[in-house]
């Protein structure tokens, strides 16, 4: 039985097969308009041909025990501003929240989007679970007759410090759902961290999407039946683990930024270093981060998605635009990038028969690549060749130098099918590594993701028990685990992050434990 793992990038859309941890077939696509497209062309790719590994005969549909993909449909989705629903906003938090209303700090335009409305209401929890204000269900039930009334598609609910106690927010949930069937709902305890407005701007972002995910999520049911394939579908999240398709259905916004996630957790397994920074180069960007354990090191600060805070779990990346894409103009002081011809590569670069100097044509005519017609690019100045491609080299040193947090350098690995521009050697760096499928590397990352799940907690140094709390806290995601299709037997603790709350009376601490385990090969959890 094999695995099926799919990454979308901006410019190629890979696929690739794996015995356990064995590379046997892989496959590339251009990256189409609607994404899904390009998507069935890879894993057709797989199938028909066995893909440039050589397998005879292909892999067979009936072989396959799951098919992982990473989408870049619902961030596209929401940046570009397409297909969105209205959204309500239920918020929790009467009457301390009244001066600062839902979406306070969104830009106009993107609030208008959404087509949005704020209904402020009695709940929420302090910090240590003592309640703001009793929970009024017959002012919800008024509220969820004029969401009604309304025509409003989707209903994100948020309570203040619901990720301490959430069970105004769930109790709220219940009464939505009774008066307004059908309706999806988002509950902020389930999508972002400790801090209100960024934890409720998050969640009016996974509301907005839901229309989008379930319109996705049959795409990709249809698109994988029809290849004859019967294995069960999941999407990668975020922080290099899998969800499944009602989970990620539920949490689409789950799935932002998976695209540089599955390359480092790819990267761990071809090159087998554990602790490093890695350095995806793809058609449009350069995605550097660091593996710690062999996952990604998530960000510690919010993350503006098209413009609006949020604080979801992020992998912390420094994206250059530099990419086997991006466009060159040689007599320029930064020569090459940000602009990038994209998917459109091989119909544009000079070395494909196109009119536009890209950096693919800088490493087939400093002899990094063989690509294409080398003679299109013969004519090309070799000392401006040779200081582009210094140029582009000092950048990216500089960004693996500006993702250390420690004095000590880390090896780098070099993965992504733009990583031809350099050589096996970086200033400032001990060790290059470009391992085998390197090209590959974000498809073999979504093929061998581990189901995870996060708990979290605030609790009170003073008063309560570190180990207890760390042990109940890690309980819980252990359970969310399981719950999710995880192997019992295979959950481990991979993080425990405390960050101390600021302002707060008591120097309460927000606990988070994150655990992973692996998916069993054959399984129907979907």
């Amino acid at each position: 039985m094999v695995r099926i793992g799919v990454d979308v990038g901006g410019t190629h859309t890979d696929a690739v097969a794996l015995d356990g941890t064995k590379v046997v077939a892989k496959a590339k696509h251009s990256t189409t308009s609607d994404v899904t497209t390009g998507i069935v062309g890879a894993i057709r790719g797989l199938l028909a041909e066995g893909g440039e590994a050589g397998v005879p005969g292909g892999i067979a549909a009936s072989d396959v025990a799951a098919v992982m993909i990473g989408t870049t449909h619902f961030t596209n989705a929401f940046v570009e501003g397409r297909r969105l629903s209205s959204v309500a906003v239920v918020r929790l938090g009467l009457p301390a929240t009244r001066s600062v209303p839902p979406m306070i700090d969104w830009p106009a335009d993107r609030a208008a989007m959404l087509r949005a409305q704020a209904y402020l209401c009695h709940g929420g929890h302090e910090f240590d679970g003592r309640p703001i204000s009793t929970l009024d269900r017959a002012e919800l039930r008024a509220v969820a007759q004029r969401i009604g009334e309304a025509g409003f598609e989707s209903v994100a609910v948020s309570a203040v410090f619901s990720s301490v106690d959430p069970s105004h927010e769930l109790a709220a949930a219940e009464i939505l759902a009774a008066e307004l069937p059908g309706v999806p709902l988002s509950l902020s305890h389930e999508i972002g961290r400790v801090g209100m407005l960024a934890r409720e701007n998050a969640t009016i972002i996974n509301a907005s999407l839901r229309g989008v995910a379930s319109e996705t999520v049959a795409s990709f049911r249809r698109a994988v039946a029809e290849l004859d394939i019967a294995a069960p579908i999941f999407l990668s999240r975020n922080d290099g683990t899998l969800g499944s398709l009602e989970q990620c259905e539920r949490e689409p916004v789950a799935t932002f930024t998976s695209g540089p996630t599955n390359s480092m957790r790819g990267a761990a397994l071809l090159s087998q270093v554990g602790d490093c920074v890695v350095v995806d180069i793809g058609g449009t960007t350069s995605d550097i981060g660091v593996l710690v354990n062999g996952f990604p090191r998530e960000t510690s600060t919010e993350a503006l998605i098209g413009e609006v805070r949020t604080n979801f779990r992020l992998p912390d990346v420094l994206s250059l635009g530099i990419g086997g894409g991006s466009i060159v103009a040689l007599d320029a002081p930064a020569p090459v990038g940000p602009a990038s011809v994209g998917y459109r590569l091989r119909e544009e670069a000079l070395v494909f028969g196109g009119t536009t100097l890209t950096a693919t044509d800088l490493a087939v005519a400093d002899g990094r690549a063989e690509v294409g017609d080398p003679a299109r690019v013969a004519h090309l100045d070799r000392d401006q060749v040779a200081a582009a491609v210094r140029w582009l080299e000092a950048q990216i040193a500089d960004g693996v130098d500006r993702m250390r947090l420690a004095a000590a350098p880390l090896p780098v690995v070099l993965v992504g099918g733009g990583s031809v521009l350099l050589r096996e050697h970086l200033a400032g760096t001990p060790e290059v590594v470009r391992p085998e499928n390197f090209e590959a590397a974000n498809a073999v990352g979504a093929a061998i993701a581990q189901v995870g799940t996060t708990a979290e907690r605030v609790y009170a140094p003073a008063t309560d028990s570190r180990a207890q709390v760390i042990d109940e806290v890690a309980d819980e995601a252990t359970a969310r685990a399981v719950a999710a299709g995880a192997d019992p037997a295979t959950i481990r603790v991979v993080d425990v992050d405390e960050v101390a709350v600021a302002y707060v009376p008591g120097n309460p601490v927000q606990l988070k434990v994150r655990v992973v385990g692996d998916l069993p090969v054959g399984s129907s959890h979907a």
